[in-house]
């Protein structure tokens, strides 16, 4: 019965888990973002049209975000409507914001370079809190097993001779 249950729950947990090249596909492609968006954003400034500066972005940066990019720009060549076409990279958390604005960008005929400009601050600005953030957790992680080694010592040796010292003085009557 206990192996069961066990077993159940050890099948839950690896079911939760989420697949690991899914995971390296992801930060590769928020480490890829702001540079698409700049390299984007700077073909749009030199009179590329959309669908030609994914093309040279997503051939330069390659990998998950290439392969992405690659196929939203065979989309917007062949025609297709623009929002339908660039809500395809919204499934991926890390290019919801791209997608968001290049819908947005196509709907209302804003100028997209300081969209993808201000994109790449964005996703840059947000890289850097989250390298902050894990080099300060890492600080908390190595109190951790330091506190688990220390405390029992310092118990031992500090506060229980103390204690016996305190006892054996004290007289019952």
């Amino acid at each position: 019965m206990v192996g069961v249950i066990v077993a159940t729950l050890v099948g839950v947990v690896l079911h939760r888990r989420e697949d690991p090249a899914l995971s390296r596909d992801r930060e590769q492609i928020a480490a890829d973002l702001p540079f698409a968006a700049d390299l984007m954003a700077a073909c749009l400034i030199a009179g590329r049209p959309v669908s030609s500066a994914t093309d040279i972005a997503a051939t330069a940066i390659g990998g998950p975000l290439g392969e992405r990019l690659s196929w939203v720009s065979a989309q917007l060549r062949l025609g297709a409507d623009p929002e339908p076409t660039w809500a395809f990279l919204a499934r991926n958390p890390a290019t919801g914001q791209l997608s968001r604005a290049m819908s947005r960008a196509a709907q209302t005929g804003a100028p997209v370079a300081d969209i993808l400009s201000r994109l790449a601050d964005d996703a840059r600005e947000s890289a850097r809190a989250a390298s902050i953030a894990s080099a300060r957790s890492v600080g908390v992680k190595a109190v951790a097993p330091l506190g688990l080694c220390f405390l029992p010592a310092f118990v031992l040796l500090g506060i229980v001779p103390v204690v016996a010292g305190l006892a054996s003085t004290i007289t019952l009557p």
